[in-house]
């Protein structure tokens, strides 16, 4: 039975992992099979860079502005990274989920803790927003690969190292957990994972099996 008397909302996935797991390498990965996944655009501070155009890659604004569209609320998560600010509007976000797009957001943990914050406050955000984390299969594991780098010092080793055992405690925050032992499986299984999400009876309209 099909009925698309409503169309349903997009879902927001935010996906983060510890240092060294391979996250950016699996989303990529992921958003080259999936390229129906919306892109958000955020707002940065610094300035452009040669290619780069005003509303594909950023919204490159001011100082003063960034902190004015903090101020009124603008964005779901943001944080100054290098001297430079970068933040994710909350209008980028829920347009295209209230339009039934989906929305991949490849972001750090402070970040997901801020739209986790975010969604508390807003019904719409709280029920469209899903959780995903990247972790190494073990830290002994994570340990090999960084050493297998042979570009850091031993002293870069061993912060690297207690940096992601420090970013792993947070997995208990997430909804999802993905491990990242095989790259080729941990991408199918983020790409079976976001598949399956669009079945939970959760998000679908009201209406969508009445008669």
């Amino acid at each position: 039975m099909r009925n698309n008397k409503t169309v349903r909302n997009g879902i927001l996935i935010v996906v983060s992992g510890a240092s060294g797991t391979g996250k950016s390498t699996v989303c990529s990965r992921v958003r080259e099979l999936m390229p129906e996944l919306g892109f958000s655009v955020s707002c940065t501070t610094r300035q452009p860079r040669p290619g780069e155009q005003e509303g594909r890659e950023y919204y490159f604004v001011s100082r003063d502005e960034f902190a004015a569209r903090i101020e009124r609320g603008d964005f779901i998560e943001y944080a100054e990274v290098f001297s430079n600010c970068y933040g994710t509007l909350k209008s980028e976000v829920l347009e295209k989920i209230q339009n039934g797009k989906d929305v991949f957001l490849d972001i750090d943990i402070q970040g997901a803790l801020q739209i986790q914050a975010a969604a508390e406050k807003d019904e719409l955000l709280k029920a469209c927003t899903e959780f995903i984390f990247i972790v190494p299969p073990s830290l002994q594991e994570l340990e090999q690969r960084l050493r297998g780098r042979a570009s850091d010092s031993e002293a870069q080793v061993m912060q690297r190292l207690e940096k992601a055992r420090h970013e792993i405690s947070f997995w208990k925050k997430y909804d999802y957990v993905i491990e990242n032992d095989d790259l080729d499986q941990a991408v199918t299984d983020m790409v079976n994972l976001i598949r399956s999400l669009h079945l939970a009876v959760k998000r679908m309209p009201e209406d969508k099996y009445d008669a």
